[in-house]
C-alpha cells in the first residue's frame, strides 16, 4: 500500500506540474500577445498623431549613422537652413525686397536669409522679414520644403503682416535696399526666376489648401533624419507599415547623409530591410517637420516626419532571379530587424489610404 500510495503521489505531482507548465506558458503566450498588441495599438496611435501634424520625440536612429560623414548637425559647419517668405496683401500683391548684395544689386527677390545659430525656424523667418522688409509677420503654414541634401534645406512659408511699415529707400542697409508690393504683371528685375513657383504655389493655397496647415514642432533633434511611415497598399484596401523591432515597435528613422537627398533615407531603410526588393520607393511628403535649434551642435537637426509609398514592381524576382507577380501583399522582410504591421484601426487605413492617394501632405522636394 505504502509503495502505491507512493507512486500516486509522484504521479499526482508530475501532473501538476505538467499541468502548472502548460498553464504558465499559456499564460505567457496571452500576456506576450496582449503586450504585443498594446504595442502596435502605440504604433499606430502615434501615426496618427502625425497625420494630424503633431511631432514624436526622436529617440534613436536605426540607420545611416554608421556613415562615415553623418555627424549632428550644427549650423554653419554642417547643414544651412533657408527660409523663405511668401506674403501678399489684400490685392494678391506679393511682398518682394530689393537686394542690397553686390552679385545681385538692385534685383528684387522674396524675403529670404539663413537662419542663425540658436533661432528656431519662425524666429528666423520673422527676423528676415523684419530686416528685408521692414514687416513685422506671422507665419501661416509651410507651403514647401526644397533640398539639396542635409546641407541645404529651404523652408518656404506663407506668412501674413501683423505690424511695421514697409522699407523705404532712406532705410537701405546692407540686408535690403528697399521693399515693395509687386502685383506680378508689371516687369521687375528679378534675382532668380524660381520664386515664380513660390509665389504661384502661395497664391494657390490661398485659395485652395490642398494639405493642413502645417508649421514646425518645437522638438530638439541632433541630426538631419527622415522618420518613415512607410505603407505598402493591397488589394481590398489593406495597408501595412513597416516598423523596427528593437527595442520596442517604432517607426524607422534614417539619418540624412550629405552625398544624396534628404529624402534618400528612406531608400536606405527599404535597402537595409529587403535588400533584393524591386520597389520604387516613393517619399510622398511631410506630416510635420521638428526643430528646435536652441543649442548650437545639439539640437540643429531637423527631423521630417514624412509618408513613404512602397509602390510594387508587378513583375519582380525570386532569389534566383526568376520572375515572379506581385501578389498584393507586401514583400518579404530579409532583415530580422523588420516587421510588416497591418492597420487594423479602420480610420486610420482610410486616413493613409486618403494621403497616399491624394498626397494632401506637405510637398518636399529635391534639387538634387
Amino acid at each position: 500500500m505504502e509503495v502505491e500510495e507512493q507512486v500516486e503521489e509522484q504521479v499526482g505531482e508530475q501532473v501538476e506540474e505538467q499541468v502548472e507548465e502548460q498553464v504558465g506558458e499559456q499564460v505567457e503566450e496571452q500576456v506576450g500577445e496582449q503586450v504585443g498588441e498594446q504595442v502596435e495599438e502605440q504604433v499606430e496611435e502615434q501615426v496618427e498623431r502625425l497625420l494630424g501634424g503633431q511631432g514624436s520625440e526622436v529617440t534613436g536612429c536605426d540607420v545611416g549613422l554608421e556613415q562615415r560623414d553623418s555627424k549632428p548637425a550644427s549650423l554653419r559647419k554642417n547643414v544651412t537652413y533657408i527660409v523663405c517668405a511668401v506674403i501678399f496683401n489684400e490685392k494678391e500683391e506679393v511682398l518682394m525686397v530689393q537686394e542690397a548684395k553686390q552679385d545681385c544689386y538692385k534685383q528684387w527677390y522674396l524675403p529670404a536669409g539663413r537662419v542663425e545659430v540658436g533661432e528656431s525656424l519662425e524666429e528666423g523667418l520673422r527676423r528676415e522679414v523684419k530686416e528685408e522688409a521692414g514687416f513685422d509677420c506671422e507665419p501661416i503654414t509651410l507651403l514647401l520644403i526644397q533640398e539639396q541634401g542635409p546641407q541645404w534645406i529651404r523652408f518656404i512659408f506663407l506668412a501674413t503682416v501683423t505690424g511695421g511699415s514697409l522699407k523705404s529707400l532712406s532705410a537701405a542697409d546692407k540686408e535690403s535696399l528697399q521693399a515693395s508690393w509687386w502685383d506680378r504683371q508689371s516687369v521687375l528685375p528679378l534675382r532668380g526666376r524660381d520664386i515664380l513657383r513660390l509665389i504661384d504655389c502661395g497664391l494657390k493655397y490661398r485659395q485652395d489648401p490642398w494639405h493642413p496647415v502645417t508649421l514646425p514642432v518645437d522638438l530638439s533633434c541632433r541630426h538631419v533624419v527622415q522618420r518613415l511611415v512607410l505603407v505598402f497598399t493591397g488589394a481590398e484596401e489593406q495597408i501595412w507599415i513597416l516598423l523596427v523591432k528593437a527595442p520596442v515597435l517604432h517607426l524607422p528613422t534614417a539619418a540624412a547623409v550629405k552625398t544624396h537627398a534628404v529624402t534618400w533615407a528612406a531608400n536606405m531603410v527599404v535597402q537595409d530591410a529587403m535588400p533584393s526588393a524591386y520597389h520604387d520607393v516613393n517619399t510622398l511628403g511631410a506630416f510635420s517637420l521638428q526643430h528646435n535649434g536652441r543649442q548650437h551642435g545639439k539640437t540643429d537637426g531637423v527631423c521630417f516626419n514624412t509618408l513613404v509609398k512602397l509602390v510594387p514592381d508587378h513583375v519582380g524576382r525570386n532569389e534566383d532571379g526568376e520572375k515572379v507577380e506581385w501578389t498584393g501583399t507586401p514583400p518579404p522582410v530579409e532583415n530580422p530587424r523588420y516587421v510588416w504591421h497591418q492597420v487594423q484601426k479602420q480610420t486610420l487605413r482610410e486616413k493613409l489610404l486618403e494621403k497616399t492617394r491624394n498626397t494632401s501632405i506637405l510637398p518636399v522636394h529635391s534639387l538634387y
